[in-house]
């Protein structure tokens, strides 16, 4: 398999961790959404990362069909309850992670790509940015344990982790992490794990 985009990105961060975790070979393309994006563009017209080459030559693409898939092939093994409340849960968490890092990758390209920035979408972007950190920070801060649903980590503690290392190193002191210390500690514990060592690119912005 082909694993296609950057792993300064936290949504193939994240797939690339689950696989890694999972035992699945897979041949690593760096390649850049902007300056590699004919590259990627016979696999997914979209020019988007992650994108998923399988072995038969079928293409996946978005972090979450593609997290989907490889739970599929890890049956028992997958990263996420397969029903009822802890799946529900992690759901919910994962798709907080991931929105904010959405608003996250949204505000720096807002910076970065215009000399005037928006009025009213950079402040739009500020406020679901800081509620998204709110209540991820009391979702974590709340819970007990080593992770985020137990012992063990999951989907949801992947996805917030690699979030919150993007947005730290993509934002710097743009955005007071000393609001949602939760959040840092939860980042700390991931990057101190080994295949978050592994899987790890420092950010880079366009013309990088």
């Amino acid at each position: 398999m082909i694993l296609i985009g950057q792993y300064d990105s936290p949504f193939v961060r994240r797939v690339a961790i689950a696989m890694t975790l999972y035992g699945m070979t897979f041949e690593h393309r760096p390649w850049s959404t902007f300056g590699e994006g004919d590259l990627i563009a016979p696999f997914n017209p979209l020019r988007r990362v992650p994108t998923l080459v399988l072995d038969d030559g079928g293409v996946i693409i978005d972090s979450a069909c593609i997290v989907d898939w490889i739970d599929e092939q890890a049956g028992d093994k997958a990263l996420i309850a397969r029903s009822g409340p802890d799946r529900q849960k992690a759901l919910y968490h994962i798709a907080l992670a991931t929105g904010f890092s959405d608003k996250a990758v949204a505000m720096f390209y807002e910076k970065v790509l215009h000399e005037k920035t928006s009025d009213i979408w950079l402040p739009r972007l500020q406020t679901q940015i800081g509620a998204a950190l709110d209540c991820l920070n009391v979702i974590r801060a709340e819970a007990k344990t080593p992770w985020l649903l137990g012992s063990a980590l999951t989907h949801a503690d992947i996805a917030l982790g690699a979030s919150v290392r993007h947005a730290i190193e993509a934002h710097k002191t743009a955005i007071d992490w000393s609001r949602w210390p939760a959040l840092v500690a939860h980042s700390e514990a991931c990057e101190a794990l080994d295949v978050f060592k592994a899987i790890y690119q420092p950010f880079k912005g366009p013309g990088d």
